[in-house]
């Protein structure tokens, strides 16, 4: 499983998207890395195997996201993503 943290040097979101991709990946027992990056995109992104965990947003422009990553949207890919993997 590949878990990024996609996001613009200095946002302001960034450090509380990891915490939470942290916390929900130890609520679930999963020992998984977590890939924290600078990206020009929307800012703080959380991609799980690839997919963004909120939806893929209207176009790509770097700039701090409305629609900022939530507990259960990244429960919710974990979830899916461990599941896939068990397979």
């Amino acid at each position: 499983m590949t878990v990024e943290v996609l996001y613009l040097a200095g946002c302001p979101r960034a450090a509380a998207a990891v915490a939470l991709v942290r916390r929900c990946a130890a609520r679930l027992g999963l020992d998984i890395a977590v890939v924290e990056h600078e990206a020009d995109g929307p800012s703080p992104s959380v991609r799980v195997n690839g997919r963004d965990v909120m939806g893929e947003p209207p176009g790509a422009a770097p700039t701090c996201r409305l629609d900022v990553p939530t507990e259960a949207k990244v429960m919710g890919a974990l979830v899916a993503a461990a599941a896939e993997a068990a397979r």
